[in-house]
């Protein structure tokens, strides 16, 4: 078989696998979603960035005196599913744009190989729906705990926590008047005015 070196090699219609992923030669980001190849955004905007920075240094703040680690994408989440009673497939690679990961065995030199507890999307304009059903279904059935999708042109942030049957279950959605608090990490409380101060 030939080396993948570009993106237009691959076949948008197919299936691959994490061990496909691993073995592509090229420079443009992408994910894995069950399966099918998502091309992502070549450079997030100014205001996507900011909130990232923001929220980044928030959550430091807070996760320097606990056990937990905060990562920045790119940095690739394996979500593994079950194709069997026996058998396990790797078919979903994402990068949130923020995770928080409190158990270090999921932690290797290729990312993290498991759900994080908490993962955090900002929409960008062509990434809607990816985010609001494609990526909420696979961080629902991987077991992500706790999934925050901030949204821009809104000021708002979405809040969706596992219930005990393994279900979302969302909040009220939160404005930039309020501060944001974690039930994942209840003593976690993110100012939502400073995260959208730059935006116009």
């Amino acid at each position: 078989m030939l080396p993948i070196t570009h993106f237009s090699q691959l076949d948008l219609n197919a299936h691959y696998t994490y061990a496909d992923y691993l073995l592509w030669q090229f420079q443009d980001r992408v994910e894995l979603i069950r399966g099918k190849v998502l091309r992502m955004s070549p450079a997030p905007s100014m205001t996507h960035q900011r909130i990232v920075q923001e929220l980044g240094r928030q959550l430091g703040n807070f996760f320097h005196l606990y056990p937990c680690q905060v990562f920045p994408a790119p940095f690739d989440v394996r979500l593994t599913r079950k194709v069997s009673a026996s058998e396990q497939e790797t078919t979903t690679v994402v990068q949130p744009d923020l995770c928080v990961v409190c158990d270090v065995s999921k932690l290797d030199e290729r990312g993290c190989n498991g759900a994080p507890d908490l993962a955090i999307e900002i929409l960008s304009p062509g990434n809607t729906r990816r985010e609001m059903r494609e990526k909420y279904e696979v961080y629902e059935e991987a077991g992500v705990r706790e999934y925050w999708i901030v949204n821009p042109s809104e000021k708002v942030v979405l809040i969706y926590v596992l219930n005990e049957q393994g279900r979302y279950i969302g909040l009220q959605p939160l404005t930039e008047d309020v501060q944001l608090q974690s039930v994942v990490f209840p003593d976690l409380s993110i100012s939502l005015e400073e995260v959208f101060r730059e935006i116009i």
